[in-house]
């Protein structure tokens, strides 16, 4: 069983790693540090895991109601899921050297920024409202206020 907790921890966990990455990869010459490079992986690893256990275990109650609008929270949530997932593998392409496990900034560091900023928000975003929307949401549903699943 998931709890709220752990879910909150996870979020927790992934804003932590968004804010301090944020700062480091603003100067340069952090971005090629080994432990820049860990924490980076270490957020990417997070996001994954959090996207992959909310898509299997969050969503069946939800698609299950038969009140539409919580249907439909539901597919907006799964559909944005799939978004994130699909650019976050983008970003990964475009500046991850996994093999090695280093980023490959080169001399497009304004640009890694910018995508580095683009794609945290956008995690951070969903984030948000899984606080404020999904989590709640199921609660009402299943009216247990630890579980989630």
């Amino acid at each position: 069983m998931i709890t709220y907790e752990e879910l909150n921890t996870q979020n927790h966990d992934i804003t932590d790693l968004s804010n301090v990455l944020l700062y480091l990869f603003k100067d340069r010459t952090m971005c090629d540090t080994d432990t820049c490079c860990e924490l980076f992986y270490k957020y990417i690893d997070a996001v994954k895991q959090h996207l992959d256990l909310v898509d299997r275990n969050l969503y069946g109650k939800l698609l299950a109601h038969h009140d539409s609008q919580i249907h439909n929270t539901a597919s907006n949530f799964m559909s944005g899921s799939q978004e994130i997932k699909k650019l976050l593998s983008r970003y990964t392409r475009s500046w991850c050297e996994k093999r090695q496990h280093e980023m490959k900034i080169g001399s497009n560091h304004q640009k890694f920024l910018e995508d580095s900023e683009e794609m945290f928000s956008l995690v951070l975003d969903r984030i948000q409202n899984e606080t404020e929307r999904l989590y709640p949401l199921i609660r009402e549903i299943s009216g247990d206020m630890k579980h989630a699943a």
